[in-house]
């Protein structure tokens, strides 16, 4: 299948227009993928280094939509005529960058018969914060046959998450010398509605066997791939959709099937057009050079892929079914045989956190709400079924704080831990902002996809000031856990971004930020070495029953839940006998907690409703809970 798509160019060179010819290729993908594993054998780009794929294979890729450009033009169909024997020809330009021109051909500008369409174009980039065990759940069998689809022969080739970054490829070539000088004489070059076209009649394409070096760019400074998050590494990418680009938006994560152009003719192209653009007069050139330099990057630094099939992911855990809201058989099979055993799993989940805490199961039952806790909803501008945990009482000078986010991370598909120390909150940007100069939404911190689980880790907070970019990072922090929002720059406006992303804080006293629920560590062992104790508590666990843990804490997030009018009323009248005994310090936000408490309780048992039993343990669990807080401030005075 990485090669159908050269199939297709040869097929309409052959045939010529045929006006459904895009629906039947379309088609042909969809029930290719249809097949027993045929996704599996689509070698994908997260995985397979660039250099290691043919241009105008079929791949896939698994992203966030960082940003979106404007609507693109391009020759939806362009016609060439034979200089020998004036012959005209109809081509297709659908899921291409570069109109080619066969030999002896020149592209007629003129034609009636030229026909000019739109495409949208995002710039995608890797999930942010995906854990290392969903990366590499997803990219199991990522290479089986993945040779059809390389451009030089079978090489030894180990994959691994942790790659050299695109970054590092600044100083390679964009194409061989041999092929530069062929350029170079090209009888004519240039840009026509979207599609890059020259004269030439040979294709060029990057052959990774050829061991030639590839020249760097002439950028003035090295090219940024507005990676969200510090360290991240993977390709970028421009990814061209061509329809119902409007059902996407800004941070959703994708799964995509298309064509890869990674021809470097793009660059030396787009190199020529900034060059040319210079000797413009200024009134007629209405991109600036930065924005020529973002918006077209080198294809070997930020590879094109042409959408013939795009998904919208509801979640990145490999190893569930990608849609959980539909009622196929499958989906359901699946869930039903899982949540029978939901009740083990639950058990062993409660221990192994219980360890993980030191001890402590009463922080272990609140870390498990924590984790299945999503915003199912939003009533005005108050979003329900969040839940922030604040856990205090974590040693200071201690890896604990560490090592209890390695755990998490094994058990979610994306997180990031934030050290919120004073340099940090000073100086990493956190807010997303506008770039009008090279007309992109430059990304911060905060730009990422639902369900992420952001830890933030105040144990290392020292003495220091906090300066204006600092206040605006811990106001960005505030908005996020309130409103579940973040408010991104525009310079002359701030826009609203809604987000669902699961706050979790560890300090040592309360929290500076807020939370909904604190809930205070009472370690029941100190281990002498924190970090033998992490290891071997993850060693001792077997792979088939983490592989439960990461199904059960994402499945349960898209159970659907209800409270029936008899418990709504047997809850009205239970608040209104609390405030009775104890009027000072029960109120309205305390039976707002109490719901959210119960409804992750319930869900955590398998129960879609809840009922009078769980109900009482959600009061029994904050009972102990604030008894807890309470027993601290007097040991501590107003500490907490």
């Amino acid at each position: 299948m990485p090669c159908c798509f050269e199939k297709y160019i040869s097929l309409s060179a052959q045939n010529g227009v045929n006006p459904d010819w895009e629906k039947k290729v379309i088609e042909y993908f969809k029930e290719k993928l249809k097949e027993n594993n045929a996704p599996k054998w689509v070698p994908s780009l997260n995985e397979v280094p660039l250099h290691y794929l043919k241009p105008n294979s079929f791949v896939k890729f698994r992203c966030m939509i960082q940003d979106m450009f404007d609507p693109e033009f391009y020759m939806g169909v362009y016609e060439t005529v034979n200089q020998n024997t004036k012959a005209h020809v109809l081509h297709f330009g659908k899921y291409r960058d570069v109109a080619e021109c066969g030999p002896q051909q020149e592209l007629d500008l003129n034609s009636p018969r030229n026909t000019t369409l739109e495409r949208q174009t995002f710039y995608c980039v890797p999930v942010p914060g995906e854990s290392t065990w969903s990366f590499l759940n997803f990219s199991f069998n990522a290479y089986v046959n993945a040779n059809q689809a390389r451009v030089s022969p079978s090489t030894s080739y180990t994959p691994s998450r942790h790659k050299r970054s695109y970054e590092d490829d600044d100083d390679m070539d964009l194409q061989p010398n041999k092929q530069k000088d062929q350029h170079a004489g090209a009888r004519q070059a240039g840009s026509v509605g979207g599609l890059q076209w020259c004269g030439e009649p040979k294709r060029l394409e990057t052959e990774a066997s050829t061991g030639q070096q590839l020249n760097s760019l002439n950028l003035s400074s090295p090219f940024d791939l507005n990676f969200p998050l510090p360290g991240e590494k993977g390709p970028a990418c421009l990814v061209k959709v061509y329809e119902d680009w409007d059902c996407f938006k800004v941070n959703d994560i994708l799964e995509l099937y298309g064509i890869l152009s990674v021809d470097p003719v793009l660059s030396i192209l787009n190199n020529d057009e900034r060059d040319a653009s210079a000797l413009l007069d200024p009134m007629e050139c209405t991109d600036t050079a930065e924005e020529q330099r973002v918006h077209s990057p080198p294809a070997s630094l930020v590879p094109r892929i042409h959408v013939i099939l795009a998904q919208k992911l509801q979640h990145i855990n490999p190893l569930l079914p990608a849609c959980l809201n539909k009622e196929e058989s499958k989906t359901c099979k699946f869930v039903s045989s899982f949540m029978s055993e939901l009740s083990p799993v639950r058990a062993e989940l409660l221990g192994f956190l219980t360890h993980a805490l030191l001890g402590d199961s009463l922080a272990a039952e609140y870390l498990i709400l924590h984790l299945i806790s999503t915003v199912y909803t939003r009533r005005d501008v108050l979003p329900l079924g969040k839940f922030t945990v604040n856990l205090s009482g974590c040693p200071r000078n201690s890896t604990f704080t560490e090592h209890l986010y390695r755990i998490i991370q094994h058990l979610v598909p994306a997180s990031f831990r934030l050290q919120m120390t004073i340099e940090n909150m000073n100086h990493l940007k956190f807010i997303p902002h506008k770039d009008y100069t090279a007309n992109r939404l430059v990304s911060g911190l905060l730009q990422l996809p639902s369900n992420t689980s952001l830890v933030i880790d105040e144990t290392l907070l020292e003495q220091g000031q906090l300066d204006t970019p600092g206040v605006h990072n811990v106001t960005a922090l505030s908005n996020l856990i309130t409103w579940q929002k973040v408010d991104y720059d525009f310079s002359y406006h701030q826009m609203e971004f809604p987000c669902n992303i699961n706050v979790f804080i560890t300090s040592e006293g309360r929290s500076l930020l807020p939370a909904d629920c604190q809930i205070h560590l009472q370690p029941q062992l100190i281990p002498p070495n924190m970090e033998e104790y992490m290891n071997s508590l993850l060693s001792a666990v077997l792979p088939s029953v983490l592989n439960k843990f990461r199904i059960y804490l994402t499945l349960l997030r898209f159970l659907e839940y209800s409270i029936s009018d008899e418990i709504t009323k047997a809850v009205e009248d239970d608040f209104v006998e609390m405030r009775k005994n104890d009027p000072q310090s029960i109120t309205a936000d305390d039976l707002h907690q109490l719901l959210v408490v119960a409804r992750c309780l319930s869900l955590s048992a398998g129960q879609t409703t809840l009922s009078r039993e769980r109900w009482l343990r959600a009061k029994q669990l904050e009972s102990l809970r604030r008894t807890r807080l309470q027993q601290q401030k007097c040991v501590n005075g107003n500490e907490l």
